[in-house]
C-alpha cells in the first residue's frame, strides 16, 4: 500500500461479467498446471471469494489472472523482503471461514517474498475455557483483569492450544511456522504493569531479544507469537497482543505493523461505519484520544501503534478483521482495508 491513500480499482473487480457469478476456486477454474506454485497461490488467494459478474466486462479467466498478477507486482515490488508483522484475533479468529482467508493471506505473503510475523492473541479462545470453570472474564481499559488462576488458563490455552493449531494451520497451508510464546529464549521480558493492583499478572513488555527470531524470518520461517512473557524472576505475565506486535514490530524495524480487529478501523464517530478516517498521523490519533474519540479497546491499539511508529516502525494500520482477504487489501492495494497510521 503506499505512503498517502487514494482510490483504486478492487482486485476483484476485473472478474466481473454481464449475468453470473464467477468463483475462481471452483474445481473447472483451477489454475493450471504450468503455472508457477508462487502465481497460482497469488492469484487463488487474492481471488478466492465470489464476485458478482454485473460491473465491468467480462475478460477471459487465463487473462483475469494475469490481470491481477500484474496489478498486485508493484506492491509486491514495494514490500519484497520487508518484515511485516500482523496482530491476528478479535472475529477473525472466531469465524473459520475468516481463519482460513488469514492464513491463505499470511501464506501468500510469503510466498512472494515478505516476511510476516504472526502475534497472535486468543481472547474468545481464553474465555471460553473461563466459562467452562465458571470463571467470569473482567476487562479493564480493554485489558483482561488476570489473577493467578486466570494466567495459568491464559498460558494454557495461548501456548498450549492456540499457538499450536496457528502453526499446524500454517505448515498444513504451504509454508513453515514456528511456534514461539514470549519466554521462549527470551524473546520477551516483561514487567508488571503500573496498575497491577487492579489488573492482576498483566504485564507490559520491559525488553525484546531478537536473537531467537531473526534466524527465523532471514530462513523464511513465519513465526507464530504468543502474547505470554514472564520477568526476570520467571513470574508469567498476560501482555496484550496488539501491545506485543507492536513492540515486536519496533525491534525488527518492521516496514509494516498491521492489526486485525472488529471494526472497520478508526472511526470519526463512534458506531458510525462511514465515518472511517483512512489515513492518520500521530498526532491527530493522539488529539483523538484526549478528546474522548477513541475509547476502550481501541485506545491500547492506537498506543501501540505509536509507540511503534515513534520506534522506527514506517507505519502501522488497524484493519477490519472480518472482511475475508483484509490483509491483502492492506497490502497490494491503495485504498487499503482500514485506518493506516504514519509518523
Amino acid at each position: 500500500m503506499a505512503a498517502t491513500r487514494s482510490p483504486s480499482v478492487s482486485l476483484h473487480a476485473f472478474v466481473r461479467g454481464p449475468t453470473k457469478t464467477l468463483n475462481p476456486l471452483a474445481t473447472n477454474l483451477l489454475f493450471p498446471s504450468r503455472l508457477s506454485p508462487m502465481a497460482a497461490a497469488a492469484a487463488a488467494a487474492i481471488t478466492s471469494s465470489p464476485i458478482q459478474a454485473d460491473a465491468v466486462p467480462a475478460v477471459p479467466m487465463g487473462q483475469f489472472r494475469v490481470d491481477v498478477l500484474s496489478e498486485s507486482l508493484p506492491f509486491i515490488q514495494k514490500f519484497r523482503g520487508k518484515t511485516i508483522v500482523v496482530k491476528y484475533g478479535g472475529a477473525a479468529m472466531k469465524s473459520d471461514d475468516l481463519q482460513s482467508s488469514v492464513i491463505k493471506d499470511i501464506v501468500l505473503l510469503s510466498c512472494v517474498g515478505l516476511r510476516p510475523v504472526l502475534v497472535h492473541g486468543g481472547g474468545p479462545a481464553i474465555n471460553s475455557w473461563l466459562s467452562r470453570l465458571r470463571i467470569e472474564p473482567v476487562f479493564l481499559d480493554g485489558l483482561r483483569v488476570t489473577d493467578s488462576a486466570t494466567m495459568e488458563i491464559v498460558s494454557m490455552v495461548l501456548v498450549g492450544k492456540v499457538n499450536k493449531h496457528l502453526v499446524s494451520l500454517i505448515n498444513r497451508a504451504g509454508a513453515t511456522a514456528v511456534g514461539l510464546s514470549g519466554a521462549d529464549g527470551r524473546l520477551l521480558t516483561a514487567r508488571p504493569s503500573p496498575d497491577s493492583a487492579r489488573l492482576g499478572f498483566v504485564g507490559e513488555v520491559a525488553r525484546v531479544d531478537t536473537s531467537v527470531l531473526r534466524p527465523l524470518v532471514d530462513y523464511g520461517h513465519i513465526p507464530v507469537i504468543a502474547s505470554v512473557a514472564a520477568d526476570e524472576k520467571g513470574q508469567a505475565y498476560n501482555i496484550n497482543a496488539d501491545t506485543v506486535a507492536g513492540e515486536v514490530a519496533a525491534a525488527l524495524g518492521a516496514e509494516k505493523l498491521i492489526l486485525l480487529t472488529d471494526v472497520p478501523g478508526i472511526l470519526r464517530e463512534r458506531g458510525d461505519d462511514g465515518s472511517l478516517i483512512k489515513e492518520i498521523d500521530i498526532k491527530g490519533v493522539k488529539k483523538m484520544v484526549k478528546d474522548g474519540m477513541i475509547g476502550g479497546g481501541m485506545i491500547p491499539k492506537v498506543n501501540c501503534c505509536v509507540r511503534s511508529l515513534a520506534q522506527g516502525v514506517r507505519t502501522a494500520s488497524i484493519i477490519d478483521g472480518r472482511k475475508p482477504h483484509s490483509l491483502l487489501l492492506e497490502i497490494l492495494t491503495d485504498e487499503g482495508a482500514g485506518t493506516m497510521i504514519t509518523g
